[in-house]
């Protein structure tokens, strides 16, 4: 078929040439035509059906990282000239991952694939290798530990790692899952304790990847597990040694709102339920062993070895599950709002361990108090228990997220937990104010736009439209923003704001992705092979991505594509066929499976 091909690229990909892509593609098969639309500016219809005409083209290719964007003004061409619009095809190189070293082949073969009419995969299968039937899962959130069960009770072996004391991760720390308001802790601890006690599962808590070898199916992985002090088996998690201990730190697990002892449990459902040592804070160990030892010396076990060492562990698997997870955008970069300045103004994880009940307030929100330390004389400011309710709170939605300085991207839960928050509010504070600023409300799960219904039957004050700042005004807390709606800016008096912080990869994601070779996007969360068609698989043959490592996302959608990693995980292992990398094929092999298919 007489074909012409056009890259139209929306910005500049700096691992592809397309003027070398163009020369190559030009020497294909029935290619009459090659274009490099710049698009600035975009090309008219009367331009694309000139192309069409004059070079009596049968199927036309759009090349490029997001050529989808660019198909309806050729079909309307395609459409007016007397064309097969049915012979537009795509040639999407962001879709099958023109990334890392053989970014330049990838694009090639793309092209060709899509000038024979045969769709990318069909053509770009790997070679199979035989599979090891133990696999790793690289963090231990709820994606690594649903992928873990699933896993383990088809009866095969799983390595579960976790580089904090306990698994769990965020969902741990919720109170509330919205939309439904269930007990996050009731849905997770039951699956946390399966975990700790499976007998398919061997669990490796403040553990990290530190070397990757081998290939699809055959992994060898090197994983330092550092110490943490204490022996898991012998604690009885009786708590003496966290009475004597003296140094107390910020809580991780509260977000920094609460305190914490050197020698800690994460919270008290954590798995495994033992005790561990911060080395970072703890006397003993900073001191080379001169001062303290307080808790080697009461605990009654004498399962206390505060001069263990970090280990090194070996192991072989035939599949991993990157299930990494995600952090917070530092907000204190974003001055307008105040955080650090005014003690009231909170991130949404502070907020959601004030409201919990196993918080530092038991569940009660309350403003903080200016306290005066005992040792040092200081001011500071603190939660609680006894503190006073706010009587008006500002929930600010988008902090960092949608925003070219910081987060260019949607972190899609902000405005759900946001919702939530007011609802919490509402029950728990009698007669308070709650002002929600949104841009745009994404309730775009299950029950999640009639959630968004209650929280103004409640009474919420929901304003569409950017907050501008947080200002101190006369003793008083001041919310500047603008009421897009009634074309209007306004201006709130709150004890309290919260703000709905962007995710961001979860910290050693860069790591990961270099000793792995799993490509990551532009905003650095894991790239999956095909986002419609294989969106838990990688190019890296028996690796794969699972919950927020891979994009934003919330609990639903986080724990079915764990299922789903679980499922192609145990395809590998019963299928008999095996599994290869896909980077590892050539622009050769792809092309010469390309023209045999193409020629059925």
């Amino acid at each position: 078929m007489r074909t012409g091909i056009f890259f139209c690229q929306v910005q500049d990909n700096m691992n592809l040439n397309i003027d070398a892509i163009a020369k190559y593609s030009a020497n294909l098969p029935d290619v009459e035509t090659v274009q490099i639309l710049r698009l600035k500016p975009l090309p008219t219809i009367d331009f694309i059906c000139g192309q069409i005409r004059s070079n009596r083209l049968e199927r036309i290719v759009l090349a490029g990282d997001m050529p989808g964007y660019f198909k309806p003004v050729f079909t309307k061409a395609a459409a007016l000239t007397g064309a097969n619009t049915d012979e537009i095809r795509l040639a999407s190189f962001q879709e099958h991952g023109t990334k890392g070293e053989n970014a330049m082949d990838r694009a090639k073969a793309i092209v060709a694939c899509a000038v024979l009419g045969i769709p990318f995969p069909l053509a770009a299968v790997p070679g199979g290798n035989p599979v090891n039937h133990a696999t790793l899962i690289i963090g231990g959130g709820i994606a690594g530990i649903q992928s873990a069960l699933e896993i383990a009770n088809a009866g095969k072996q799983v390595y579960l790692i976790e580089q904090t004391g306990t698994i769990g991760g965020h969902m741990a720390m919720f109170d509330k899952t919205f939309p439904t308001l269930d007990c996050a802790a009731c849905i997770l601890t039951p699956k946390m304790v399966s975990v700790g006690q499976h007998e398919m599962i061997r669990l490796l808590t403040r553990s990290n990847v530190v070397a990757v070898s081998g290939k699809p199916g055959a992994y060898r992985v090197k994983i330092r597990q550092k110490a943490r002090f204490v022996d898991v088996k012998s604690c009885v998690a009786c708590n003496i040694c966290a009475e004597v201990c003296p140094v107390k730190v910020k809580s991780e697990f509260d977000a920094g709102i609460s305190l914490r002892k050197a020698i800690y449990i994460p919270f008290p459902q954590a798995v495994p339920n033992a005790y561990l040592v911060d080395e970072t804070s703890c006397t003993y160990i900073l001191s080379e062993g001169q001062k303290c030892g307080a808790c080697m010396k009461k605990c009654p076990k004498e399962c206390i070895n505060l001069n263990e060492k970090d280990k090194i562990i070996d192991i072989e698997v035939g599949n991993i599950i990157l299930a990494t997870g995600y952090e917070f955008l530092d907000v204190g970069k974003i001055e307008q709002y105040g955080y650090g300045v005014y003690p009231n103004v909170l991130t949404s994880i502070e907020f959601e361990r004030l409201t919990n009940a196993s918080g530092t307030t038991g569940g009660r929100i309350v403003t903080k108090t200016k306290v005066t330390d005992k040792k040092t004389g200081k001011e500071q400011w603190i939660f609680s228990p006894e503190g006073m309710p706010p009587k008006s709170v500002a929930l600010i939605h988008c902090v960092g997220s949608r925003n070219k300085k910081y987060n260019p991207y949607c972190s899609r839960v902000c405005c759900m937990y946001s919702l939530k928050f007011a609802h919490l509010l509402k029950e728990k504070v009698p007669n308070v104010n709650v002002y929600e600023f949104y841009i745009d409300m994404r309730a775009f799960g299950k029950g999640y736009e009639e959630f968004a219904e209650r929280i103004k039957q409640e009474g919420t004050f929901v304003v569409r439209g950017h907050s501008a700042s947080v200002a101190m005004k006369n003793g008083q807390m001041v919310v500047r923003g603008e009421d897009i709606f009634n074309d209007r800016l306004v201006e709130f008096d709150v004890d309290m704001v919260v703000l709905a912080v962007g995710l961001i990869p979860s910290q050693g994601t860069e790591e990961i992705s270099r000793l792995l070779g799993v490509q990551r996007d532009s905003d650095g969360w894991f790239s999956e092979l095909d986002y419609n068609g294989s969106p838990t698989d990688t190019d890296k043959g028996g690796i794969y991505v699972a919950g927020m490592c891979q994009a934003p996302k919330d609990i639903p959608d986080t724990v079915a594509q764990a299922s789903a990693v679980a499922a192609g995980v145990l395809r590998s292992l019963t299928s008999g066929k095996g599994i290869g990398h896909m980077s590892s094929l050539s622009l050769s092999e792809i092309e010469s499976r390309a023209k045999k298919i193409h020629t059925i």
